[in-house]
């Protein structure tokens, strides 16, 4: 039995940063996912995610949003590839909605630049009058599928072993050691991180009860002016209250996909069983987003030109559990319950998490997203 340091469940999003901080760090360490890396099958599918700084979600989360801004410049610098694209973000509802004040309040917090715009700025949105506009300069979008392969290369040289389509069976504590079984081998370890995303629940004990996985629809339409939504002219934007979002037009040699722009709603969708997720879209998951786009975004108004689906994994407060496993806390470390909102912090996790499974404890400040808060 090939025996690691530390054993990787889920090479996606958080566990191929992981994977990454953990070989350059020395350790000896193997990544294990069932799917090929990256994969469509779960939360990062879907050419981009935003990035922001003033969260409003909670304020608490904006010392390691900073790190992870650190963190990918790190990487993209080490590697000279481009992972993040700073846009600006636009965020528009209700004057003294509770988001919108969050989202000040959080800015003023931490001085993070956030103007109040007019809607002229921007022309190509037709928001009711009485909406607030905010204009947060430091935020874009990363891409997802960059990001992973980015981290996996490096995990590899140095010196992870990545195993893809090799799926998880069972694992085990025995004298000390966490033995594991897939459906091709078994390995043991000091420690196994489990990042495993919206199959936490059948893999990590008691998080069942805590995380219902959600599937969601993301839509891509072609606008007949693609020069007013084109990068460097349209930003990112999110509409509170509605709540929906989306993305400037992403050329094909930034990222292969659609040929399109981007946007979704910011709602947990139905709940579904990661290992049986309807993917066939209909007209009733696509018409409500649609008539947001006839009404917000008119020019941006046409035919769909794809749609996928990705999933949510949602804790009962939206917030992350990233912590070492409560009676197993020598042997087990865990990031689960992300929430439709955890990709930006990819860079950020992965060292995190890394301390968890090397000292058992990190500096960064994830108190606040404790296990035992359920």
């Amino acid at each position: 039995m090939q025996h690691f340091d530390h054993i990787v469940i889920g090479v996606g999003s958080m566990g191929s940063s992981t994977c990454y901080h953990l070989a350059s760090r020395g350790t000896t360490v193997l990544g294990i996912d069932q799917f090929t890396v990256p994969h469509d099958q779960g939360a990062h599918g879907g050419q981009s995610r935003i990035i922001r700084k003033a969260y409003f979600e909670h304020s608490d989360y904006i010392p390691l949003l900073q790190r992870a801004y650190d963190n990918w410049n790190a990487i993209e610098k080490k590697t000279e590839t481009k992972i993040y694209y700073e846009t600006g973000l636009l965020y528009a509802g209700p004057k003294e909605h509770l988001l919108l004040n969050n989202i000040k309040e959080s800015a003023r917090l931490y001085n993070i630049p956030l103007e109040s715009i007019s809607a002229k700025k921007f022309p190509q949105f037709n928001f009711p009058a009485d909406f607030e506009i905010l204009f947060e300069p430091q935020s874009g979008f990363l891409l997802p599928d960059v990001a992973i392969r980015t981290y996996v290369t490096e995990a590899k040289k140095a010196g992870a072993h990545i195993h893809e389509n090799e799926k998880l069976i069972s694992w085990k504590l025995i004298s000390g050691k966490v033995q594991v079984k897939t459906d091709k081998n078994e390995y043991s370890c000091n420690k196994i991180v489990f990042t495993a995303g919206p199959w936490s629940a059948q893999l990590i004990p008691n998080s069942s009860e805590h995380l219902k996985i959600t599937r969601q629809v993301l839509v891509w339409v072609r606008p007949n002016n693609i020069n007013d939504f084109k990068l460097g002219t349209f930003p990112c934007w999110l509409a509170v209250g509605k709540p929906f979002y989306g993305f400037p037009f992403i050329p094909q040699h930034i990222s292969p996909g659609p040929e399109g722009i981007k946007l979704a709603f910011h709602f947990p969708g139905t709940i579904t069983d990661p290992d049986h997720v309807n993917r066939k879209i209909s007209e009733e998951d696509t018409n409500h987003i649609l008539d947001f786009l006839k009404e917000c975004i008119p020019g941006a108004y046409g035919d769909i030109i794809d749609a996928k689906t990705c999933l949510y994994s949602n804790t009962p407060d939206d917030h992350f559990v990233i912590d070492n496993l409560p009676d197993m806390e020598q042997n087990v470390c865990m990031a689960w319950g992300f929430s439709g909102h955890g990709f930006k912090f990819v860079s950020a996790v992965g060292e995190v998490l890394a301390d968890l499974a090397m000292y058992g404890k990190t500096s960064l400040p994830i108190e606040f997203l404790n296990a035992s808060r359920f």
